[in-house]
């Protein structure tokens, strides 16, 4: 035989194996196709043990409540609901939008809510994939030496077997819903994990803004105690001439030092402050700061939106994360009921094969080599029915829990804008009441230095009356930074900072 016939004969047997080989995967394809059809008629017929979820009531009242002094409710009324107002709108500080933009790139405790809502994501699909039965391709071979005397032989022998085969594995038939109550409580999970995360934008957003605000806060409150401390040193050394000159007493030199060693003491704690502040503000933005950034604003009153609409409280249930989150949290130990029910019930179990089967390789394909094998299981845990009674009522304990978890979290959702809208409606007042109070010690302060200069008053009132105006500045810093930082916890509380713009109605 020449060689091209030969290698003529080993295509041929090559192309009849790879015939052998279609027909038997096809055989199996339609035996796998015909188990797994009524695998999935039986999954599908079945029924779920999850009771009928409904959603507890909201235990708040249906308006904000008002404030003594104001009859009305402090609402405004806008076209657009304060969760959908973008923050870059809200806040208009080109370089606080910078930082807040970082932030949201680099901060690490977003990053991690971030991970959890791809690892719960990860865990449903798992846990989806429950219902589809698995199917494997196998094939192996075994080639054994049997010794002499064994199995009846007279002589030795050497045994071979060979096999491929599709198959199913334990695939559990879902008839009174276990796996599906398994897939819901997944499902709610991830959903969850997704209003947790933005949950932690929101709040991420809302503390840097709270941060810049208090790093511009304390940078004036510094600006005001420097200007102090200067004021006070001229006066102590303007007070110390005069008493080597004997025009003043003692009391009046140690009044003067009094002040200034405090106007010194005032200046360190504010420094202080504003580093610690801006450390903070580090971490939050998860990152050095660049030196690109747009340079800091002076301390100003229109950082943020002065007016957020504050809607319903009904809005709430719908709008904030935290809320929404513990719903999901509720639907998913509902879910868990069914599936705590479901082991009342037997559970059923397939697994089946179906390929070919030789003792020698030439054979595996041959006609007649066809092999499968079907065996079904059930069990019906007959003296567990105490342990799955327990762990049912410890289900349903653990669903009353996450009922009231929800119900707190709207409570809670409610008294943070109802907190906030208080301080909305009387903080105008304030800052009106400090305006003045400031013009007001300037004013009797510069009195009282003429009246000094012309022997009129002593220059204790001028010192009293420098301090007054010194503690009057101070204080209405400190009221128009709880202005502001009652605005960014508006916003929160309403659900803002989860948008980057404003979504238009």
């Amino acid at each position: 035989m020449s060689q091209f016939q030969s290698l003529q004969n080993v295509g041929a047997s090559k192309r009849e194996a790879l015939k052998r080989v279609r027909r038997v995967f096809r055989f199996n394809a339609s035996t796998l196709q015909r188990i797994t059809g009524g695998l999935l008629v039986l999954a599908l017929a079945g029924c779920t043990l999850a009771p009928t979820y409904h959603r507890p009531p909201a235990p708040i009242s249906s308006s904000w409540p008002k404030v003594p002094g104001h009859p009305a409710s402090p609402t405004v009324a806008a076209a657009v609901p304060a969760a959908d107002i973008g923050w870059r709108e809200f806040f208009r500080d080109p370089r606080l939008q910078q930082l807040i933009g970082l932030a949201l790139t680099n901060n690490l405790d977003l990053r991690v809510a971030m991970l959890n809502v791809d690892q719960t994501r990860a865990l449903y699909h798992v846990q989806r994939d429950a219902l589809i039965p698995t199917v494997d391709v196998n094939a192996n071979g075994t080639r054994q030496r049997i010794p002499f005397g064994f199995g009846g032989q007279g002589n030795g022998f050497t045994y071979s077997q060979y096999n491929v085969n599709l198959g199913v594995a334990a695939y559990e038939v879902d008839l009174f819903g276990r796996v599906r109550s398994l897939k819901k409580q997944a499902l709610e999970t991830y959903f969850a994990t997704e209003e947790a995360q933005k949950s932690a934008q929101i709040t991420l957003v809302a503390e840097v803004g709270a941060a810049y605000l208090t790093e511009r806060e304390l940078t004036e409150q510094l600006a005001v105690a420097r200007q102090t401390l200067k004021a006070t040193r001229s006066s102590y050394d303007l007070t110390k001439r005069s008493y080597d000159a004997g025009v003043l007493s003692e009391l009046d030199l140690n009044v003067a030092e009094t002040q200034w060693q405090a106007a010194r003491a005032a200046v360190a704690g504010y420094e202080q402050q504003l580093a610690q502040a801006r450390d903070y503000l580090v971490l939050l933005v998860g990152c050095p700061l660049p030196d690109d950034l747009a340079p800091p604003q002076p301390f100003n009153p229109e950082i943020c939106l002065s007016d957020i609409p504050a809607g319903l409280p009904s809005d709430l249930i719908q709008r904030r994360p935290d809320v929404l989150e513990a719903e999901h949290q509720l639907e998913a130990a509902n879910a868990n009921i069914g599936a705590a029910r479901a082991a009342f019930f037997p559970t059923i179990t397939l697994t089946g094969q179906a390929g070919t089967e030789s003792t020698t390789l030439e054979g595996l394909f041959a006609p007649g080599s066809q092999a499968w094998n079907f065996s079904p299981q059930i069990v019906w845990p007959i003296f567990a029915a105490g342990t799955a009674w327990h762990e049912l009522q410890a289900v349903k304990a653990a669903n009353l829990i996450e009922a009231a978890s929800y119900q707190k979290a709207i409570q809670t959702a409610f008294r943070e804008v109802a907190d906030a809208l208080a301080v909305q409606a009387t903080v105008k007042t304030q800052l009106s009441a400090n305006r003045a109070l400031v013009r007001a010690e300037q004013q009797t302060y510069q009195l009282t230095e003429a009246r000094f200069h012309s022997g009129v008053d002593s220059s204790l009132n001028v010192l009293t009356t420098q301090q007054a105006v010194y503690t009057a500045r101070q204080n209405l810093i400190q009221t128009e930074y709880s202005r502001l930082f009652n605005l960014i916890n508006l916003y929160q509380a309403l659900g803002g900072g989860w948008q980057e713009h404003t979504v238009q109605q």
